[in-house]
């Protein structure tokens, strides 16, 4: 695993290198609870199947990378789009990138897009949200059930370093009540590059009215709901889900 520091704290990433010219580089957003090694091998079937590089790390304080020193606030997602993100792109000398995102790295994906339109050459979000369902609601309070009585937390233990207060910053920030208006509608208009939007029909934390309002919102916007798949598309519909993202990257020329 490689590291580099931004914004004064270590982060650790993969690069993975293309393997065709010409394309463009797609990095990876994880989710609320994820890291680099929770992708597992899905970084390299999709540079294998794109020919892009690709670029995946963990946010600070997941996986390895250091933690930010304050708690986490409302904003954490902005603040991820326009202040840690913009200064990773720049380290790693990354113009133009596709960005991938998962879940909050969805979310993370549109902010940043929506608010640096010229500096980025598309979008895919999968499992995205945009505002705060009851459904969401209600599918973080039961993982904090499970949490409590389960051996989730020595497995999640597994990837995070300090896996207590991954699992606590999230399910503590989502469950407060000054994170019940939090919502990013007003950054989707802003969004000038190509955006593909997937979401599983059986996605235990959102309804599809978490991509519908992208697809209304951004002007050509494609979605892809995928029939069995749950909040994880890439990896309940993989062999969708990789040839959707290899198509769309096609396109972008």
């Amino acid at each position: 695993m490689k590291h580099l520091t931004v914004n004064a704290l270590r982060l650790e990433y993969r690069d993975l290198p293309a393997t065709a010219a010409g394309r463009p580089t797609l990095v990876l957003l994880h989710e609320g609870l994820g890291c680099v090694a929770m992708w597992r091998d899905f970084p390299d079937k999709l540079a294998a199947a794109s020919g892009c590089r690709v670029v995946v790390y963990s946010r600070p304080g997941y996986g390895a990378s250091e933690p930010h020193r304050q708690a986490r606030r409302p904003d954490y997602m902005h603040r991820e789009a326009r202040e840690v993100l913009p200064a990773l792109l720049a380290a790693l000398a990354i113009e133009k990138p596709v960005l991938v995102g998962h879940s909050d790295g969805g979310s993370i994906a549109l902010i940043h897009a929506g608010s640096f339109p010229d500096a980025v050459a598309g979008v895919v979000a999968m499992a995205p949200h945009e505002f705060v369902e009851a459904e969401t609601l209600a599918g973080i309070r039961a993982a904090r059930a499970f949490w409590a009585s389960s051996d989730w937390p020595q497995k999640l233990a597994r990837y995070h370093r300090d896996a207590a207060r991954v699992f606590a910053d999230w399910n503590d920030c989502w469950l407060s009540p000054e994170f019940r208006d939090w919502n990013i509608e007003a950054c989707l208009p802003a969004i000038r590059c190509p955006v593909l939007a997937i979401q599983g029909e059986d996605d235990e934390y959102a309804t599809l009215r978490q991509i519908e309002v992208i697809g209304e919102r951004v002007a050509g916007a494609a979605l892809l709901k995928l029939a069995a798949c749950g909040h994880t598309p890439q990896r309940d519909q993989e062999a969708a889900v990789l040839a959707a993202i290899v198509a769309f990257v096609g396109g972008l020329a």
